[in-house]
């Protein structure tokens, strides 16, 4: 099984970077979403529906943002953390 992580720093590519990560799934990946430094910007009810359907498929959501551990219920992960996250990948996608 591949190892997929999908890093998002652009806020206006959060969306983008959370459909890749569940298109990755579909395609029997292992997948882990750091989200970097930002706050979720818009967490309507699409984006909180997929994020529930990344969960439900065992993805793994990271993040160093507080409001996003506390408020959006993703594992927190520092600097250090996410590089090895990085190197364990197969295949890294940045947005």
């Amino acid at each position: 099984m591949k190892k997929v992580a999908v890093i998002i720093k652009e806020p206006y590519q959060q969306y983008e970077g959370l459909r890749t990560s569940l298109g990755a799934l579909l395609e029997d990946a292992a997948v882990k979403m750091i989200v970097l430094d930002n706050e979720i910007k818009n967490m309507d009810e699409a984006y909180s529906d997929n994020m529930e359907f990344l969960d439900e498929m065992e993805g793994e959501r990271f993040s160093n943002n507080p409001v996003n551990i506390k408020k959006h219920g993703f594992q927190k992960a520092d600097m250090e953390q996410i590089g090895r996250h990085l190197k364990e990948a197969d295949v890294v996608i940045p947005f």
